[in-house]
């Protein structure tokens, strides 16, 4: 339902080079299971498509100040993290998520990876509103036997049509053509299946089942990391398992759609004259002051409810127009971004020293030296080969390196040739100013 900042990540690796296969276990977080991290463990929190009641929200922040650092994180999937956790908290925290609503099935919690237009619903555009599907793919994703055994990686879109997560190169992609009819993409870059409005919450699932079934390796975790032949015979399968074609028949592909790029920061027109905001978090880190504002306003003068995005910001439906203005000031007050002119807009980051013990630098801080006027192109700054939580499309990498850092613009599955900058603040920052105003 819903809409780069930055912070830890949901999907690490190279943004450029697939794995065709992982050796050993699925070791991605969740709450069940907890990763040990040079700041404490960490607990991956699933919230299907961001959303959230404003009691749930509150419930996560004061699980944050009882057993981790107090503040929340906000992952490249709209999924939260608590970090400096105790690492023997975890039936603890397993108690007050359940009580919250937060974890519906323990068997399935790291399943239920699913981001949603955040906009849906609650802007003026006409498209189809996708809540129904939302809610309906993860009590289906809770009731399968067989979606259990899908990993912590594995990603969900469910996109209204203005084609934002599609774009996020997500394993099954829903997107929506109007209120009867939708398309199913099945891997990034995949085909499109035309499938009928109604079931293409239950034609995403089958699809993840056939996917689990062609793999039969459970060290392939991924559509993309599936052998060649296995992924050209997926869309038909999971056409056959829903029921969209005759056996024997192979599915009609329908044409390419374009995708967009996240919304920008700011107030956004909704029907009736409601407006909703949608505020950036720098580096991903609602803090107390954060966290609490947002829940405030989401409580006071919207609808109770936010949506976290999958580009480290939250929206805040159902404010009164004539609220916003007052409200972007307390929340800017609060240090959330508030409109695209801000130097934090497009900026992100992955957790970097001293959270984490394979960076080479503290990436967060010289992030924030760095700042300069908003650039045309985000930017990712990374402590590590891994580049966790990185954005997708067109971007600049910035990787830490013993000697320094490498600078580099991307685009999709490519890459300029690189730029090395020394460890100097002052080029560093002319640098990636430099390359954020690039244009091809």
């Amino acid at each position: 339902m819903l809409a780069a900042m930055s912070a830890t990540a949901d999907s690490p690796g190279s943004p450029v080079a697939a794995v065709a296969r992982k050796s050993g276990g699925d070791a991605c977080p969740g709450t069940l299971r907890l990763h040990r991290a040079d700041d404490g463990a960490l607990a991956r929190v699933r919230i299907p498509g961001g959303v959230l009641t404003a009691a749930q929200a509150r419930t996560l922040l004061a699980v944050a100040d009882r057993l981790g650092d107090g503040e929340l994180h906000l992952t490249s999937r709209g999924n939260l993290q608590l970090r400096g956790l105790d690492a023997e908290c975890g039936g603890e925290l397993a108690e007050l998520l359940r009580a919250a609503s937060l974890l519906p099935s323990d068997r399935h919690e790291r399943a239920r990876n699913v981001v949603a237009s955040p906009l849906s619903g609650i802007d003026t555009s006409g498209r189809p509103e996708i809540r129904s599907w939302l809610t309906e793919l993860d009590a289906l994703l809770c009731g399968s036997e067989r979606a259990a055994a899908l990993s912590g990686r594995f990603l969900f879109a469910l996109d209204d049509g203005r084609g934002d997560v599609d774009a996020l190169d997500a394993d099954l992609t829903l997107i929506a053509v109007d209120g009867a009819r939708a398309l199913l993409r099945t891997g990034p870059g995949g085909p499109l299946l035309p499938v009928p409005f109604d079931a293409a919450p239950r034609a995403a699932l089958l699809a993840a089942e056939a996917f689990l079934d062609l793999a039969a390796d459970p060290g392939v975790w991924r559509i993309s990391a599936l052998p060649d032949a296995a992924r050209a015979a997926l869309p038909a399968e999971a056409a056959r398992r829903a029921g969209l074609v005759p056996p024997g028949e192979d599915p009609p592909a329908a044409p390419p759609r374009p995708t967009a790029p996240a919304p920008a920061p700011g107030t956004v027109a909704g029907p009736g004259g409601a407006v909703a905001l949608h505020l950036g978090v720098p580096m991903g880190r609602l803090t107390g002051t954060r966290w609490r504002a947002l829940v405030e306003t989401a409580e006071r003068l919207g609808s109770g409810e936010l949506r976290c995005t999958p580009w480290r910001g939250v929206v805040v439906p159902g404010l009164a127009a004539e609220a916003a203005p007052a409200a972007l000031d307390v929340l800017a007050g609060a240090g959330l971004v508030t409109g695209p002119g801000s130097p934090w807009a497009g900026v992100g980051a992955c957790v970097g020293r001293p959270g984490c013990a394979k960076s080479l630098a503290d990436v967060r801080a010289e992030a924030e030296a760095a700042l300069g006027p908003a650039g045309r192109l985000p930017v990712y700054w990374s402590g590590c080969e891994r580049r966790c939580g990185h954005p997708h499309g067109e971007w600049i990498d910035v990787v830490a390196t013993p000697a320094g850092h490498r600078i580099a613009r991307v685009r999709g599955e490519s890459r300029d040739a690189p730029v090395a900058v020394p460890d100097d603040p002052a080029a560093l920052a002319a640098a990636v100013a430099a390359a954020r105003g690039a244009r091809t």
